[in-house]
């Protein structure tokens, strides 16, 4: 849940570690995940970040490694580490036979003349190299306004997958109309043209009445948007990208499209998920969930998400998300601040976190601003924080992708790296120290019981407001009566996220609780979902 600077920052570090273990030739990777397409300019950034970095830095990590120097030397000496004056050495794999000080005077000697140094600072990062700031730039606008890059006619909804295209909410089917997109009430019935993009439009023959009529007045329809951090957006660093021996040409396929994706995989995500999932497990995402009972909702899903969110920066963002009280349907509004609020990376991290009393003000002004653009009839559900000690507790002994070569980087290694670097996206849980992960774990608690008990006094006139637990324990239990391990729900890199597995068996406790307790907000199942089918196929596609 770090921000993009600090991951652009940690990026070649992160790529650069595997490099040392490199002793064999790659192997063939696991089936590449599905990608509708890969950006122009994510193919550009990629290219052209690989050719400067192999041709600045290139020939010195050659030099060192060649030397049979360690990447934690290789970073240090090329100044992608610091150890600032009276800070512990922060290093990842055991430390060299010789002492630190001169195996790293060593290495500098091998590279005295380089003229790259200039440029590898610990406070800079690649977007500071004058070939790529203007693409940067445009990146970094895209991401700062939560809004498509590419959008022809300002309506917050694109034909272009990443850079907050259609991965993040539904694929605009006129880019050249401002009142053409997904989940507004349909112009007219949509007789001539589809201006809500569920590519259900025209006038059937046998009797004149158009299709959009037919087939969805009356049916309820309603979109799901996620107003949420990195886990919601489905955050993701692949294993074969830093791991030595699963690298290989076709590993990187999707490393454009992860990049100007944040590195997140929304069109996977439990919640807003459209693509079939990579996992192997049979549920769906909620919106295709909501697609599927009635298909009038297609392509209706919002993901405002934001790797770094937290209840205290959302409404930096929230203006983003796309909803007309008087034009549009109403909605589903799911609010997932599930780790910023007591996740950090400072090493003092308790004073970091998020109190109950700032928690409620910031969240009752979400609200506010929900109630004033939101249809009336909509729901919004409030999740409460996980219990996170089940990170160093099913973690902290196994080895890290980094480490499993040569097995000698766990978890409780990693974790150390991150912390001592204060780049770790949760020093509270991903810690040795027991008491400060009971002591984050209490603030979670104490933040959900103020989600919970806001939920329970609050009314808001355009919306309907309920809480739910974030039960990663029983997602857990779920999993084992599988036969899996707690281990395998968590994203392998970072260690800290929910990975996808995790993220669909979610959104299952999500819709049979909804299902049970809440099935108002759900709408009715359309009974015109095998014609509707049967008359305009896949509607469009995704």
């Amino acid at each position: 849940m770090k921000s993009p600077r600090k991951l652009l920052m940690a990026a070649p570090l992160l790529f650069l570690l595997p490099l040392h273990a490199l002793a064999s030739p790659a192997y063939d990777d696991q089936p590449a995940r599905h990608s509708n397409g890969h950006s122009c300019v994510g193919k550009l950034l990629l290219k052209t970040t690989c050719y400067l970095v192999v041709d600045m830095f290139g020939p010195d990590i050659i030099k060192l490694l060649s030397m049979d120097k360690n990447a934690d030397v290789v970073c240090h000496t090329l100044k992608f580490c610091k150890q600032d004056p009276g800070q512990p050495l922060c290093h990842l794999y055991p430390l060299p036979k010789e002492t630190w000080k001169f195996t790293l005077e060593k290495a500098r000697q091998i590279v005295k003349k380089s003229p790259t140094l200039k440029y590898s600072r610990s406070d800079s990062n690649i977007c500071s190299l004058p070939f790529l700031a203007k693409i940067c730039e445009m990146i970094k606008s895209a991401i700062k306004n939560s809004v498509p890059f590419k959008d022809v006619d300002s309506d917050k909804y694109s034909v272009f997958p990443t850079l907050r295209g259609y991965h993040w909410r539904g694929r605009d089917c006129n880019d050249s109309n401002g009142m053409a997109y997904p989940g507004r009430r349909p112009d007219n019935w949509d007789i001539h043209q589809d201006s809500n993009c569920n590519g259900i439009w025209g006038v059937d023959p046998k009797d004149g009445i158009p299709y959009e009529k037919k087939f969805c007045e009356g049916s309820q329809p309603r979109g799901i948007i996620l107003l949420g951090d990195s886990a919601g957006a489905h955050f993701h660093i692949s294993p074969e990208w830093i791991t030595a021996s699963q690298m290989s040409l076709k590993s990187f396929v999707n490393l454009p499209t992860a990049i100007t994706d944040e590195l997140n995989w929304p069109q996977l995500s439990g919640i807003t998920g459209f693509l079939n999932s990579t996992s192997g497990i049979t549920e769906d995402s909620i919106y295709l969930r909501l697609r599927k009972r009635n298909r009038c909702n297609h392509r209706d899903y919002q993901n405002i998400s934001k790797n770094g969110a937290s209840s205290q920066n959302l409404e930096k963002f929230i203006e983003s998300l796309s909803r007309n009280q008087l034009l549009d349907h109403p909605a589903i509004v799911i609010y997932a601040m599930i780790g910023n609020d007591v996740c950090n990376g400072k090493s003092d991290s308790v004073p970091k976190m998020t109190t109950p009393e700032k928690l409620y003000s910031k969240v009752m002004q979400t609200l506010k601003y929900l109630n004033s653009h939101l249809p009336n009839g909509s729901h919004v559900i409030l999740y409460g924080l996980p219990d996170g000690t089940f990170l160093w507790d099913n973690l902290h002994n196994k080895y890290h992708p980094l480490g499993q070569l040569n097995k000698d980087v766990t978890y409780a290694h990693f974790y150390s790296f991150l912390n001592c670097l204060q780049v770790s996206p949760c020093q509270g849980w991903m810690s040795s120290n027991e008491t400060l992960r009971t002591l984050t774990s209490q603030r979670a608690e104490q933040l959900s019981n103020t989600l919970k008990k806001i939920a329970t006094r609050k009314k808001f006139t355009n919306f309907n407001l309920f809480y739910m637990d974030f039960d990663f324990q029983g997602i857990i239990k779920e999993w084992q009566k599988r036969g899996g391990q707690p281990w395998q729900l968590i994203e392998p890199v970072d260690g800290f996220h929910p990975n996808e597995v995790a993220s669909l068996l979610l959104a299952d406790v999500f819709w049979k609780k909804v299902q049970l307790q809440w099935p108002q907000v759900l709408g009715k199942e359309n009974p015109f979902n095998s014609q509707i089918e049967k008359v305009f196929g896949d509607q469009g596609g995704h």
